[in-house]
């Protein structure tokens, strides 16, 4: 009979890879042989395609149909291969021409009576397409919105096979989708706001400061002092997404199915609550072929992990290195995947099993149980957190007191000002926050005076300070210095920055 070929895309990592649909039609036992290094789920898709052509008013002729889905090298998954597959085998069959499916790339999962359904990942095809050049992109109606938010490429929403076949062939007219780039962005409303939080100044003041900077944070205090309802409303003080941000975010979302169909785009920061049950292939992500895990889906937001010593061990060392270089990289056999993980790292924790340390008379842990409950958080773990603080029992004064306590919107503002210092500081580089900075960058724009290099001279050799801790303060005292609008850091500045490392010592000692 014939041949065909339409053009799909499969995603490897967090990127798309162009595939080939080709079909090939011949006189022989009536067979659907289908090839090209598949998984399950594609193979079935041969019992579906057939029923959903039939099903569609097409007939389908008992012919020897051999599908190959090129290149062989690259794994296939999932479902959305369905409709390039029916199309590829409609073209070998003579119903539409090859000429109709030029320059244009088609993805969609079809059900048995022919409609076309939504599948996941339709954001980072349709980049992929647009980056080769490909002029048209055919997704199901449903991923009609999200494929929208690429310019510069015509996105063709259908909703059956029957649909796209009388367009292909010039028997319906189908309009492309369009949609604003910020379509359903709203001004974030705050649900959670500061002024909710009673006391906790000093806890407040150092997320603003860890925000400001992109700084971890460790919050360590008693249950009820207020720690995951300080850490739930971090989100609310932070700047405004980017359009280059959500479209980050919204890549890795699209991945994984986690989609609003009718508002596409993710326009606030992601706050990811991670269980401490977690294990190390949820949290980077994994699986036979990898997808991105929770410390991804934090990528331009949060990670909070609530009772910070109950995490596996294990697991809390792996995030050393994406807390460093913002990625995460997972080889396989058949290559290597990187996923994004540029987030904020927020964790809390009791000072010990009771809760009640350092105060021996409500205490009922032994030392033994507290070195044993504290030894669970490694000193290079320790390290990679710029900020530590203690959050004390509120008191019942400050529970009714009715003094004015500041909104997320003030202290955002504040945030957003210091924003603005840093990123005309690192305009031209890859970094856009203080606790990127490299040492070449602490050189250059960390410059002590006289009485700021004794003072932290001094606390390198008091608190037996690493090189990374010592770094550490460099930044957070510029974070604060730019919070007050100084070009200089000052004594004040270094003092502060000093006092969020020096509670690690009291509880490790080390």
């Amino acid at each position: 009979m014939g041949f065909g070929m339409v053009l799909s895309a499969v995603i490897h990592g967090i990127q798309a890879e162009i595939i080939k649909v080709e079909a090939d039609a011949s006189n022989g036992l009536p067979v659907f042989h289908m090839v090209g290094y598949l998984s399950t789920e594609v193979k079935e898709a041969s019992q579906r395609v057939r029923t959903a052509i039939r099903n569609s008013g097409v007939d389908f002729p008992a012919k020897k149909v051999v599908i190959n889905l090129s290149p062989a090298s690259i794994r296939k998954k999932g479902s959305s291969f369905d409709l390039s597959i029916a199309i590829s085998i409609l073209i070998a069959l003579g119903i539409v021409p090859q000429k109709s499916v030029e320059d244009m790339m088609v993805i969609g999962e079809l059900g048995l009576d022919g409609s076309v359904r939504k599948v996941a990942g339709i954001l980072p095809v349709v980049l992929q397409a647009k980056e080769k050049g490909i002029s048209v992109c055919v997704v199901p109606k449903e991923n009609g919105k999200e494929g929208a938010l690429v310019s510069g490429i015509q996105i063709v929403g259908v909703e059956s096979l029957k649909e796209l076949v009388g367009w292909l062939l010039g028997q319906m007219r189908l309009n492309a989708e369009s949609v604003g780039p910020y379509e359903g962005r709203k001004e974030q409303i705050l649900e959670k706001d500061y002024a909710e939080i009673c006391g906790q100044e000093n806890v407040k003041r150092a997320t603003e400061i860890a925000v400001a900077g992109g700084h971890n944070l460790l919050m360590i205090g008693p249950p009820g002092s207020g720690k995951s309802m300080i850490a739930k409303r971090i989100p609310g003080i932070f700047p405004p997404m980017t359009l280059e941000e959500s479209m980050e975010v919204t890549k890795i979302y699209s991945i994984l199915g986690k989609i609003d169909s009718q508002a596409p785009l993710v326009c606030t920061r992601p706050f990811q609550s991670v269980h401490h049950t977690v294990t190390k292939s949820a949290m980077l992500g994994g699986g036979r072929i990898p997808v991105p895990g929770e410390i991804s889906l934090a990528h331009r937001g949060v990670l909070f992990l609530d009772e910070l010593p109950e995490f596996q061990k294990g697991v809390l060392e792996t995030l050393r290195q994406p807390l460093e270089e913002h990625s995460i990289t997972i080889a396989r056999s058949g290559g290597e995947y990187v996923f994004p993980s540029d987030f904020m790292l927020v964790a809390a924790m009791n000072p010990c099993p009771c809760g009640r340390y350092p105060d021996l008379n409500k205490c009922t842990c032994t030392p033994t149980q507290i070195q044993n409950y504290l030894g669970k958080i490694s000193q290079p773990f320790l390290d990679r957190i710029d900020i530590c603080v203690e959050a004390p029992k509120v008191k019942y004064d400050q529970l009714t007191g009715k003094e004015r306590r500041e909104s997320s919107l003030q202290i955002r503002k504040r945030v957003c000002k210091a924003k603005e210092i840093q990123i005309k500081r690192f305009q031209g580089k890859k970094i856009g926050s203080n606790a990127s900075m490299d040492i070449n960058d602490i050189e250059k724009y960390c410059n002590l005076g006289k009485k700021e290099k004794q003072l932290l001279k001094d606390a390198y050799t008091v608190l037996g300070l690493t090189v990374r801790s010592y770094h550490k303060i460099l930044k957070v005292a510029r974070t604060i210095a730019d919070l007050e609008g100084e070009e200089e850091i000052l004594t004040s500045h270094i003092k502060e920055a000093i006092g969020y490392r020096g509670l690690d010592k009291k509880y490790w000692g080390r």
